[in-house]
């Protein structure tokens, strides 16, 4: 039975009683089965809103909870980038062994697919999207699509893996200061003073971060900052990573160790160094982020960052499960990196 809502002539639903709860259909659907996993507050508001509008839910309503999808949807910004799918078939794993299943929507770094995409998960009806890239990356976050989020909030939680002002969206982010840490500590203890910092765009936060906190431990360190071993207009693949050590070295500029912002552009990197003649690592050191395969089949193979893949799919997935559920917890968790130290990263030559 639906009823109507004040002078209106639309006719309430349970998907109009949690959106102005604030909470989804599922918990709504639970209150209404006196199910003892919803929390009292919300619980009281959604029997407030229900004896307000004399509202009652008819036998499909009533069972909206025992019909969940047990779909988690996965916005990817491209799942191309052997980061976003090492993170995927994590979530993917841990999603699977808590009874859900995954709904992979891959916007191949397109805004416009971005929203089209993350409206198509909504209407697949998954109970929690968790997005991994895109604009929960951008430095300024964008406030069209953060409308757009907090739409999809009211009925259905969203995880990001950076950051979206002006939502109460649940974040799952890597320390990027201390991945940062961990790479120049380690350069540094390897005597190299005259570090490239490549690829990447500084719209993005984790590698604004990360140029942030290389240029604080220059400092520290007593090193002076030389702009001409920092790249501010590059991207993420190996295309970028190879034109931005070529454009290097043609100016002149030779450091002894390089950071890759990913694997990907420390492939194209590498490819630079040695067409220039150089060796890895006896002439110039080669470090990089998110220890993906790729890591592995390089000639030598990569030192880089790792975050424990395994571990933070299981992270999102349990923060996106206990959303579903209508548990509240720490809106920000952090993963703590780890650096993997391989053949690629060696002592500083005697030229600096």
């Amino acid at each position: 039975m639906q009823v109507q809502k004040g002078n209106e002539n639309k006719a309430i639903t349970i998907y109009d009683i949690a959106k102005e709860a604030g909470v989804s259909a599922a918990t709504v659907s639970r209150v209404l089965t006196n199910s003892a996993r919803v929390r009292p507050e919300k619980k009281a508001r959604v029997l407030e809103l229900v004896e307000k509008y004399n509202f009652k839910p008819n036998a499909l309503a009533k069972g909206l909870s025992d019909t969940k999808s047990k779909v988690i949807g996965i916005l990817t910004a491209d799942i191309r980038n052997p980061y976003y799918a090492e993170l995927f078939v994590a979530c993917e794993q841990a999603a699977r062994k808590a009874g859900y299943t995954v709904l992979l929507a891959n916007t191949l770094g397109e805004t416009q697919r971005e929203e089209e995409m993350l409206q198509m998960l909504r209407g697949q009806q998954a109970e929690a999207i968790i997005q991994m890239g895109g604009r929960v990356d951008d430095l300024v976050s964008n406030m069209e699509y953060v409308e757009m989020v907090n739409q999809t909030m009211a009925n259905t939680p969203v995880i990001i893996t950076g950051k979206l002002d002006g939502t109460k969206c649940h974040m799952v982010r890597i320390d990027s200061m201390e991945t940062m840490d961990l790479l120049m500590e380690h350069l540094l203890s390897l005597g190299h003073r005259r570090i490239a910092l490549i690829g990447g765009r500084m719209s993005v936060l984790s590698t604004y971060e990360k140029f942030l906190q290389y240029k604080q431990i220059l400092k520290e360190n007593g090193i002076p900052f030389d702009p001409d071993l920092v790249s501010e207009d590059g991207s993420y693949n190996e295309k970028s990573g190879y034109g931005l050590m070529n454009c290097m070295f043609e100016k002149g500029v030779k450091p002894t160790a390089v950071i890759a912002v990913n694997d990907s552009t420390a492939a194209g990197v590498m490819r630079s160094i040695m067409e220039h003649g150089y060796r890895i690592p006896e002439d110039i050191s080669l470090v990089s982020y998110d220890n993906t395969y790729m890591t592995e089949l390089l000639i030598p193979r990569l030192t880089s960052v790792d975050y424990n893949y395994e571990e933070f799919g299981r992270i999102l997935v349990e923060t996106a499960i206990a959303a579903i559920e209508g548990e509240t917890g720490a809106y920000l968790k952090t993963i703590t990196p780890k650096l993997i130290i391989r053949e690629s990263s060696g002592p500083a030559g005697t030229e600096e």
